[in-house]
């Protein structure tokens, strides 16, 4: 439905303005107790959203929001299998590659679980073989580099979590290529021994430009050190695919193929075979604490009141800010160094889902949808971006993200972590008055004149929103919780939106015109077929390369 047609919308617009003139210092001076009230705790993960722009009021109406927009009964058609993604009338369940649970799931009159499930035996199987050196090379010695080629989810999803859970990794060492430019391929590999390196290609068709390409270099890299000898293929590629034909092509023996569905998404996927890298880098019960973490997450999601959800608070609180107070963008400010990839998976995982036009029933929208997403660790940010976030003239709200306890962190480096991602969220809400500058340079024997010319300059309006999410800690389970935690923000935001966060048509047109540029680059004299400044580029490059 259109969301602004419904009541609590319209108390949400009246109530903005009372809410734009009042500021988080007053607020909190009012309110004591706000910080013990807005702050919830579930599935490892503490969140403080007092330092919000909101009043229990506005609150009360964003809840009636998700309520009036069905987000609840959306929630429970998608966790039973219902084809909500209606463009292309799939099923959306990523929740049940991860569901531990004795309840079956339906597709097309098929429980879909004890499939999953089979393909989760294999892939763990396998991560255990090739941990256990029971996995040899062409040479018979044993992997110590597994290489995964793919882009976007095949990439991001299960890179960010390596990433993340890094100090608790103890398989062989992994790398991560997806950028076709070769230069990320060469890099990665100058280093290998091909006769001890493991690639894994990741690509639902296996028809996918970007990945076949790289895949097939890695080929010929392999081949080029085995002296032509093609049998050693086999030992060293495996697919995460649903293309057998296409895998067999390549020289993939169909053993080493995992599978998935269709009502897999790219950016929901690290929980299918996807996940193999995880399961190389960690162990397949490292992966299985993972998996536990999303499930506890969407058991919380689906029981808990909305009041007292941490999907529902974030995605309530990000409409908010969207279409209220005119906040086009969002901050992700982990501090935890290993998160760094977590900014840019988010990114795909909201802007890809959300980034539309259009609602689900084919009409235009007419109010401002998903936010763009972005970020780095605090800790950079602080001396580059926060700049912007501190004194620009935008609204940004900022999701903190620190995990207070990680492998390998040392004092007085952790306590010095916790106190900038305390201090810059405190900073943001309170700002600093024209009275607070003048004292603090007086003190410092500041002289009046220049006391004047500084003042502005100094001034920090503060007023500026936040979350504050602390992790118990960096673990497998934990972080499954934190993602799909996220995941359910997307979905919530997708349902009040009216859109379907499940397709990505906007990614089509872009792949199908470099098939066509990439011919007219290759082949002498072929037609023009494209815009006038496509084509004066066309020409340019040709006449660079020659």
């Amino acid at each position: 439905m259109n969301p602004t047609t419904t009541a609590a919308w319209r108390a949400l617009a009246s109530q903005s303005e009372s809410i734009r003139a009042s500021h988080l210092r007053e607020v909190f001076a009012q309110d004591p107790s706000r910080a013990q009230r807005m702050a919830v705790k579930a599935c490892g993960i503490y969140l403080d959203y007092s330092k919000n722009r909101i009043s229990d009021e506005v609150l009360n109406q964003l809840v009636k929001l998700a309520e009036e927009t069905g987000v609840p009964a959306h929630a429970r058609k998608m966790f039973a299998g219902e084809k909500i993604n209606n463009t292309e009338k799939r099923a959306v369940l990523h929740t049940a590659l991860r569901n531990l649970g004795d309840t079956p799931v339906m597709v097309d009159g098929q429980n879909v679980i004890p499939a999953v499930r089979e393909v989760r035996s294999r892939t763990n199987a396998f991560a255990r073989r090739v941990r256990s050196g029971e996995w040899l090379g062409y040479t018979g010695q044993t992997i110590t580099d597994v290489v995964n080629i793919g882009i976007g989810g095949s990439d991001l999803g299960p890179l960010m979590v390596v990433e993340a859970l890094k100090p608790l990794a103890d398989g062989p060492r992994l790398h991560f290529v997806s950028n076709v430019d070769s230069l990320h391929l060469n890099q990665t590999l100058k280093d290998l021994d091909p006769a001890r390196t493991l690639f894994i290609v990741a690509s639902k068709t296996f028809t996918t430009i970007e990945t076949l390409t790289n895949a097939r270099s890695a080929r010929a890299w392999l081949l080029e050190a085995a002296q032509g000898d093609k049998s050693a293929i086999a030992r060293h590629f495996v697919a995460v695919s649903t293309n057998k034909e296409k895998v067999s092509e390549f020289g993939i023996d169909l053993e080493n193929m995992f599978g998935f569905w269709d009502w897999v998404g790219g950016r929901y996927s690290l929980w299918s075979s996807i996940g193999l890298p995880i399961a190389v880098a960690l162990g397949p019960d490292g992966f299985e604490e993972l998996l536990a973490g999303a499930y506890e997450m969407d058991q919380h999601f689906q029981n808990a009141p909305i009041r007292e959800n941490l999907p529902y608070l974030l995605a309530l609180l990000g409409v908010w800010y969207n279409n209220f107070l005119d906040a086009k963008s969002h901050v992700v400010a982990p501090y935890n160094q290993t998160l760094h990839r977590l900014p840019a998976f988010l990114q795909q995982l909201d802007m890809e889902s959300n980034g539309k036009s259009v609602r689900a029933d084919g009409e235009a929208v007419s109010y401002a949808t998903g936010p763009v997403i972005w970020g780095e660790p605090g800790t950079n940010g602080q001396h580059a971006f926060f700049q912007l976030l501190h004194q620009g003239t935008s609204l940004i709200p900022v999701d903190f993200i620190l995990a207070l306890d990680q492998p390998g962190q040392i004092e007085p480096h952790r306590t010095s972590q916790i106190a900038n991602c305390l201090a810059q969220a405190s900073a943001l809400m309170q700002g600093k008055t024209q009275a607070e500058v003048q004292a603090e340079m007086r003190e410092k024997g500041v002289s009046e004149a220049q006391i004047t010319e500084l003042l502005t300059h100094r001034e920090f309006s503060g007023n500026r929103p936040s979350n504050m999410m602390l992790l118990d800690d960096l673990s497998p389970r934990t972080l499954g919780a934190l993602i799909a935690l996220y995941e359910h923000k997307v979905f919530v935001q997708g349902v009040i939106w009216g859109l379907n966060s499940f397709d990505q048509w906007g990614v089509e047109l872009g792949k199908q015109l470099a098939t066509g540029i990439e011919q007219r680059l290759s082949t002498p004299n072929s037609a023009p077929g494209y815009d006038a400044s496509t084509e004066a580029l066309i020409n340019y490059v040709k006449a660079a390369k020659r």
